[in-house]
């Protein structure tokens, strides 16, 4: 088996490093700026957060059933050269979605849609006309279009009527003035409470304000402008139907897409792990997420980057972020080479291949498991919403891509510099005390992101994500080496990792869009503050009063330091398997 070319363990090690850090530059490309990408499309709130929720749910119920088939049937390599090539055109495919307002151009005079909670300054121009003719008229259209609203269709007038008020972020939208008319600026804000539309409707509203009012740049005031108002109806007619087809188009494209990507990883560490525990070196895996991470550092400042200087070139009519799909494809292609050369065990060994249901069955039977297992639901549900929608956050502040990618990586860098001090920090704090600690720190943050007043003060708050997600998954894996049985260690991390903070990231971006549409995304924060907070006491409480059931686990025994035993009277009683099976016993007997 020695001389057999596969088993070269520093040219394997060597190629994974590469892979692991191309394929975290290419996920970086698109995925922080998905959701952004989506807003510019013209997708209000609640249509992002289905998109985002469909893509969460295929990622964790499709990748294990590929990983399970490409096993079986020995096309591990095939599998990986084919997602990569087909994941290539299935992104480009997202440039082809016609956005809302195709009349859009890189000198910021587009229009875009409004998120919930945005204010808008409008210039309101009128024509002269007396007094007693445009009041009733505007406010009986008005009315019509939007019953329950004062103001303006769908917006609220805020306090500031009469003085034009800056804004930090300055959404596309603008009025010009007619010489003699009399101009008044109002501040707007888009009312998402109390509105008795289905969501459908709320959420197309935002839409139909901006035709009356920026169709022409005169507000409806005037006799002329009613009739002008009842022509645009057609328009917003169209506009309507348009937004229906873009939500449609990306759906389908999303799906689709994400059904070719999304088994490349768990496959890609499957067929690495069994090829280094063939020879004895599942040690040296454990270090390559590293890359992974670096990868998606580099990926997410340089795309940033990139967006901001060559958007303009690459189109002059659509939304702002092709870039983000050229980047992927184009790193795709590199790491579709290297995948030439992934090592894949060709031996088959044979294990049994239900260790997936034996891990389910180990959760359903263990309370701790289940504790730790609904507690990465909680994680993956209020982890999505900063996923989904932080950046709306920033960019309503007036941040560039270049802020955004750089925000997520320093909380990537963050966490690889904590890793040094993984052991002591778990063996001081133990592990509940370190989830519990992740657990706060993940509330903090939320808590923190509710309040941010300009684009620059999110990034102190990134550095906590070295504690939020970094401890907080160590603390869980090294749980689940404890509480698992001999050989459900990898699929109970797995089932962690994938399905139940899948399933949670899932349903927190259903949830998510809708209560951002409905409230605001602080408001949305604060309530998952809130919830993680009584987790967190909830979780802390009940700790000390689950059974004690840690099993002994004899091949980690085995491979203890020979060091530690002695032929010694003395010495024998510190022998370390008498120790075990004494301390199993006593644990038997309690």
């Amino acid at each position: 088996m020695s001389a057999n070319p596969q088993w070269d363990i520093s040219r394997a090690l060597g190629v994974a490093k590469l892979f692991h850090l191309v394929c975290g530059a290419r996920d970086a490309c698109v995925a922080p700026f998905l959701t952004l990408y989506l807003r510019q499309l013209g997708l209000a709130a609640p249509w992002v957060g289905i998109l985002m929720g469909a893509k969460h749910l295929i990622a964790a119920v499709w990748a294990p059933v590929c990983a399970f088939l490409a096993k079986s049937y020995q096309k591990r390599r095939v599998l990986l050269i084919g997602s990569l090539l087909c994941s290539v055109g299935a992104s480009l495919l997202m440039v082809l979605v016609p956005p809302l307002d195709r009349d859009r151009s890189c000198n910021g005079s587009h229009a875009t849609v409004l998120p919930p909670g945005v204010t808008l300054t409008v210039n309101v121009t009128a024509a002269p006309s007396p007094a007693s003719n445009h009041p009733a008229g505007a406010r009986s259209l008005l009315a019509e279009g939007s019953p329950g609203v004062s103001g303006t269709d769908g917006f609220r007038e805020g306090p500031g009527e009469g003085s034009q008020e800056p804004f930090s972020h300055r959404p596309d939208y603008f009025a010009g003035s007619t010489e003699g008319a009399r101009t008044t600026s109002r501040v707007l804000h888009p009312v998402t409470s109390g509105v008795k539309d289905t969501p459908w409707e709320g959420a197309l509203r935002v839409v139909g304000t901006s035709l009356p009012l920026l169709a022409g740049g005169t507000a409806v005031a005037s006799p002329a402008s009613l009739s002008a108002a009842k022509r645009n109806s057609w328009a917003l007619d169209l506009s309507l139907e348009g937004l229906r087809w873009t939500f449609i188009l990306s759906l389908g494209f999303m799906v689709f897409w994400e059904l070719l990507a999304a088994p490349l990883e768990q496959v890609a560490d499957d067929s690495l792990y069994e090829y280094l525990d063939f020879v004895d070196a599942t040690d040296r895996y454990r270090s390559l997420w590293i890359w992974r991470l670096l990868g998606m550092s580099a990926g997410v400042c340089g795309i940033a980057a990139l967006v901001g200087q060559l958007d303009c070139f690459l189109t002059t009519s659509g939304p702002r972020g092709v870039v983000y799909f050229y980047g992927y494809s184009l790193i795709s292609t590199l790491a579709l080479l290297v995948s030439i050369a992934f090592p894949v065990p060709i031996c088959r060994r044979r294990e049994p291949s239900y260790k997936m249901v034996k891990a389910l069955s180990l959760v359903g039977g263990n309370p701790r498991l289940i504790v730790l297992g609904l507690t990465i639901f909680l994680i993956g549900a209020a982890t999505s919403t900063v996923q989904d929608f932080l950046f709306w956050h920033m960019k309503d502040h007036g941040s560039s891509e270049l802020v955004m990618g750089f925000s997520v990586a320093l909380g990537l860098l963050g966490e690889i510099l904590l890793h040094p001090f993984r052991s002591p920090l778990l063996r001081k704090l133990s592990r509940v005390g370190t989830v519990g600690l992740g657990l706060g720190c993940l509330a903090g943050q939320l808590l923190y992101y509710s309040f941010l007043w300009s684009w620059w003060s999110v990034l102190p708050a990134q550095i906590l994500s070295a504690v939020s997600h970094g401890a907080l998954w160590w603390a869980v894996g090294a749980s689940t080496e404890d509480l698992a049985t001999p050989g459900t260690e990898r699929p109970l991390s797995s089932m962690f990792r994938g399905q139940f903070y899948g399933v949670g990231a899932s349903l927190g971006s259903f949830v998510g869009g809708f209560v951002v549409m409905r409230f605001s995304l602080p408001v949305l924060y604060q309530a998952c503050c809130v919830v993680l907070l009584l987790w967190l006491a909830l979780f802390l409480s009940i700790q000390p009063r689950l059974p004690q059931e840690r099993k002994v686990n004899y091949t980690k025994l085995l491979a203890m330091e020979a060091s530690d035993t002695s032929d010694s009277e003395e010495g024998s009683e510190r022998d370390w398997l008498v120790k075990a099976m004494k301390d199993e016993h006593s644990d038997w007997r309690g």
